[in-house]
C-alpha cells in the first residue's frame, strides 16, 4: 500500500462555497440561473447532513474495498497506467450506477433526493442522499479492488469524480464547443436533471459523456426545448427529512399492500412507475407517449411540397 491520497471532497468545499457565491452574483447580475432561498437551504442541509454520515459510514465502505482487496486477482502498483485505468474504471463503474439509480427504484429511492429540486444551480450539487449505504452504491466499485487496485486509489477517483461533478450543475455555462464531445458539461447534465419526457434517463455520465455515448443513453440539450427541472411529480416541500425519505416510505407502503412475490420485487427492483394494474407511468412509458406525440404531430404538419401546392 503506497501513501494515503487526499480526499478530494473536503479539499474542495471551500472552493464549493466560493463558486456557490460567484454563482449567485451572476445570476444577479445576468439573470442567469434561479435561485430560491428555502430550496438552497434544504441543499445544503442536505449535503451537510450526507457529509457526517458519510464519515460515520467510510469504515464499512473502506472495509468492504479492504476485504475485496485482500483476494485480488493481480498486484497492482501506481504507475501513471495503473492510475489511468483507476480512473476509468471507476467512472464506469460510476455510470453504471447511476444508471441503474434511475431504472431500479431501490436504488432510486436513495438518488430520487438529488434530483427533487425544482431549480438547478450549484447549491443543487449538494442536494445529496442520506440514505447511500442503504442502497448498495458502493458495490460498484468493488469489483476495481478485486482486479487490484488499491482501495484509497479508487475512493480518490470517486471523490474526484463528485468535485467535477460539482461545476457542472449550472445555468450560467451554457455550451463549450470540442469539449462536449468527450466531458460531461453543464449542458449535458442540465439534460440528466430535466424531466421532460424527451430527457428522461439520459446522459448518466460522472466525467466522461462517452459512456453515454457509448452505450446509446446520450440526449442533447435541444435550445428549442429547455430543461424543466425535479420530478414527473414533484414534492412539493423543502422539509428535508421529507426529502430524504420520501419514496423510502412509498416503497414501504407499496410492499405492505402487495399480495404476492412479484408484487414485492416490482415495487422495490422494478422500474421506478411501476404498478401492478399500470395505472402509474414509467420513463420508458413516458418517452413511448411523447415519441407518438412527436410522430402525430410530424404527420399533421404540412409538407413544403403540399403547402406550395395548395
Amino acid at each position: 500500500m503506497g501513501e494515503p491520497l487526499p480526499n478530494m471532497v473536503l479539499l474542495a468545499i471551500p472552493a464549493f462555497a466560493v463558486l456557490v457565491t460567484l454563482e449567485i452574483a451572476a445570476w444577479r447580475l445576468a439573470r442567469r440561473g434561479r435561485y430560491e432561498t428555502r430550496d438552497t437551504a434544504a441543499s445544503l442541509t442536505m449535503g451537510i447532513v450526507n457529509l457526517g454520515i458519510g464519515v460515520a459510514t467510510g469504515a464499512l465502505i473502506v472495509g468492504a474495498h479492504e476485504l475485496a482487496y485482500h483476494h485480488r486477482i493481480f498486484d497492482l502498483d501506481r504507475s501513471w497506467w495503473v492510475f489511468l485505468l483507476c480512473f476509468l474504471g471507476q467512472d464506469l463503474a460510476y455510470y453504471w450506477f447511476h444508471r441503474l439509480a434511475h431504472e431500479r427504484r431501490w436504488m432510486w429511492a436513495s438518488h430520487v433526493v438529488h434530483h427533487s429540486s425544482r431549480h438547478y444551480n450549484l447549491s443543487t450539487a449538494l442536494r445529496q442522499t442520506w440514505t447511500g449505504t442503504l442502497s448498495l452504491a458502493f458495490i460498484f466499485t468493488l469489483p476495481l479492488a478485486l482486479l487490484g487496485f488499491e482501495p484509497i486509489m479508487i475512493l480518490f477517483f470517486a471523490g474526484l469524480s463528485l468535485v467535477y461533478q460539482f461545476w457542472i450543475h449550472t445555468e450560467v455555462i451554457r455550451t463549450m464547443g470540442p469539449f462536449e464531445w468527450v466531458f460531461n458539461t453543464p449542458s449535458h447534465h442540465r439534460v440528466h436533471h430535466a424531466f421532460n419526457p424527451r430527457y428522461l434517463d439520459a446522459n448518466y455520465a460522472g466525467v466522461l459523456i462517452l459512456w453515454d455515448r457509448l452505450f446509446g443513453t446520450f440526449v442533447a440539450e435541444d435550445p428549442a426545448e429547455p430543461p424543466r427541472y425535479g420530478l414527473v411529480k414533484n414534492l412539493g416541500t423543502f422539509n428535508p427529512l421529507k426529502i430524504a425519505f420520501h419514496e423510502w416510505v412509498a416503497i414501504g407502503r407499496d410492499v405492505a399492500g402487495s399480495r404476492s412475490l412479484r408484487e414485492v420485487l416490482g415495487y422495490t427492483w422494478g422500474p421506478p412507475g411501476w404498478s401492478t394494474d399500470g395505472s402509474r407511468k414509467t420513463s420508458a412509458i413516458l418517452k413511448a407517449q411523447w415519441r407518438e406525440r412527436e410522430l402525430a404531430g410530424a404527420a399533421e404538419r404540412p409538407t413544403l411540397g403540399s403547402s406550395a401546392s395548395s
